[in-house]
């Protein structure tokens, strides 16, 4: 599998964490429904749960697209580790805009992440099984690891292993990449929920930087598995890769560096693993 990108060196650089309250402020207060909009689009990009309380209000904002992007935010942001009041707060807030909802495609996301978030049960402590509901499906996300002489690999593992647990947030639901009480279950906690366990986990095996006068081709290759779990029996091997072209800037090349394996490992979550995952789950 080839995933081409060719990316303006302006475009390759999402937005950072240090603007999650700038986003948050135009999410909230923003006059025209683009800039709320693109704050939604961009709060969900980065995955900061600082945002969920906005994306709580946006639920109800007058516009129907910058409402469906608050409920498919939800749905990729709540998980096991969510509080519980938290947790509570936000499905009743979908219950109660699904109910008033006017637009049937909102309605229905709003209905997928309810149904989702319903599914992961309550997070932040107690015990491993609280929540969890019979016949749940877990997938257990591997450390990644990185073959790269270039880059910061300790960066890039975190990358490629964010990238994974989004996906599955926004195209595994109900899948669960977290279990109730922080901790990976075990045998024991599986057959108590009658629930399947699958381990997932993924390795750049290369990184290239090609420059050429004022620009730059970054090139990258990941190859991953999916194993049953806990027994981490694999059963499938992938790989994929891409090229991005930014400016020689060191700074670009280091955005087009992550934009390029992001790319890769949600291309080949979204396409094979999770699809894969779903087949021998029966679901």
């Amino acid at each position: 599998m080839f995933v081409a990108l060719a990316l303006l060196a302006a475009l390759a650089a999402p937005a950072r964490a240090d603007k999650v309250d700038d986003l948050i402020r135009d999410l909230k207060t923003g006059g025209d429904y683009k800039v709320r909009l693109s704050a939604a689009l961009s709060l969900a990009k980065l995955g900061n749960k600082r945002a969920i309380p906005a994306f709580v209000i946006a639920l109800s904002d007058k516009d129907k697209t910058v409402r469906g992007a608050a409920a498919v935010a939800l749905g990729k942001l709540v998980d096991a580790t969510t509080s519980g009041p938290q947790k509570t707060q936000v499905e009743k807030a979908l219950t109660s805009m699904i109910a008033r909802e006017s637009s049937d495609s909102v309605k229905k996301q709003a209905e997928k992440t309810l149904q989702g978030i319903k599914a992961i049960g309550g997070g932040g402590g107690g015990s491993t099984q609280a929540g969890v509901a019979s016949g749940a499906v877990y997938v257990d996300l591997g450390p990644m690891s990185s073959k790269s002489e270039s880059g910061d690999n300790t960066r890039l593992k975190a990358l490629m292993r964010t990238t994974v647990e989004k996906t599955f947030r926004s195209k595994g639901q109900p899948m669960l990449t977290a279990w109730p009480g922080g901790k990976s279950p075990t045998r024991k906690d599986l057959d108590a929920r009658k629930a399947t366990g699958f381990h997932v986990d993924g390795t750049l095996t290369e990184l290239t930087v090609k420059e050429k006068g004022s620009s730059a081709t970054v090139s990258c290759k990941v190859s991953m598995l999916i194993a049953t779990y806990p027994e981490k029996s694999v059963f499938g091997f992938l790989n994929g890769g891409a090229s991005v072209t930014a400016s020689a800037d060191a700074t670009d090349i280091r955005l087009a560096s992550e934009d390029c394996l992001a790319a890769v490992v949600e291309d080949l979550t979204a396409k094979k693993i999770i699809p894969t995952i779903k087949i021998k789950a029966g679901l």
